[in-house]
């Protein structure tokens, strides 16, 4: 007998769309618990520049319970298939609760992870393998690819990298797939007026430098963290190292900083409107309504 669906809400949109915000107060009408869909909060000691935002989860004095924040160190490169695999523990746990699972985020890989069920693969490189695979000639690896079933990436077969890289996919044990669940999904997106969101974003950066964004980024290079490794986080730490490199002088980072988070805010309209296109139904809702507002909104869309 296969599982009933287990119902689920999700609120997505751009940076500094107020997505947290408005999550918490859903989830306390409804009696949910929110779930994080941001790829870099899952770090602990990154809480200013991954935009946490803890205290958007109080509500009238009560604190919403949160999952996937703060569950890894920094230096650990966290990844899809380990965010599908706690993403789907989490749904199972609160559901079992009685409590309503709720998605919350903006990385676009991990939400469509969810709602549109990726089927991913643990297979982790294997450096003997891989040595065997790059001494052969590029036909005998597509053959090789080939005898494990029909392509259905066809830019596989263009990079040898990516050749190789897909028959350590293709043979990895189908046991090691990321878990999945069967969902009665209601999704909710945060929208602004582009002049608008630009200047949210502007003011949340300063607000986030005032908060001590610098000193947070210190404390991860005095933890042996290399420029490399933030660069893997984020924006705001690369332009901050470099800043405190000497590289850009505070007017430089925060200029180039401020117009690459634009860069991603619009990046992220793009996927979400790929969602759409490929059948994920978003119900939109004004940003300007006061989050108190747009949850009633949520709940009474929502069969809870």
């Amino acid at each position: 007998m296969s599982e009933s669906p287990v119902p689920l809400v999700c609120i997505l949109g751009p940076t500094a769309a107020g997505k947290t915000r408005l999550a918490a107060h859903v989830a306390a009408l409804a009696n949910g618990d929110v779930i994080s869909a941001d790829s870099r909060q899952v770090y602990r000691h990154m809480d200013v520049g991954t935009g946490k935002d803890l205290s958007d989860y109080v509500v009238d004095g009560h604190t919403v319970r949160t999952h996937l924040i703060d569950i890894v160190d920094p230096g650990y490169e966290y990844n899809v298939y380990e965010f599908k695999r706690d993403c789907v523990t989490a749904i199972r746990e609160i559901h079992s609760r009685g409590r309503l699972p709720m998605l919350c985020g903006g990385t676009g890989l991990y939400l469509s992870a969810i709602l549109q069920d990726y089927q991913l693969l643990s297979a982790p490189p294997d450096p003997v393998r891989r040595a065997a695979l790059e001494s052969e000639p590029t036909g005998r690896l597509i053959d090789e690819l080939r005898s494990h079933g029909p392509l259905h990436n066809t830019s596989d077969v263009q990079d040898r990298e990516r050749l190789i890289r897909a028959i350590e996919i293709a043979e990895t044990d189908p046991a090691s797939r990321a878990p999945s669940v069967a969902l009665d999904s209601r999704v909710f997106g945060l929208r602004w007026e582009r002049n608008e969101l630009r200047e949210r974003i502007t003011r949340r950066l300063a607000e986030r430098l005032e908060q001590g964004l610098l000193d947070e980024v210190r404390a991860l290079l005095d933890r042996g963290l290399t420029h490399d490794q933030l660069i893997f986080y984020g924006l705001e730490y690369r332009y901050v190292t470099e800043h405190l490199r000497g590289d850009l002088t505070y007017e430089q980072m925060f200029d180039a900083l401020n117009a690459a988070i634009h860069q991603f805010a619009k990046r992220q309209d793009t996927w979400f409107r790929r969602m759409q296109r490929q059948g994920i139904d978003i119900r939109w809702l004004d940003g300007r309504e006061p989050a108190e507002v747009n949850a009633k909104s949520v709940v009474s869309w929502t069969p809870v």
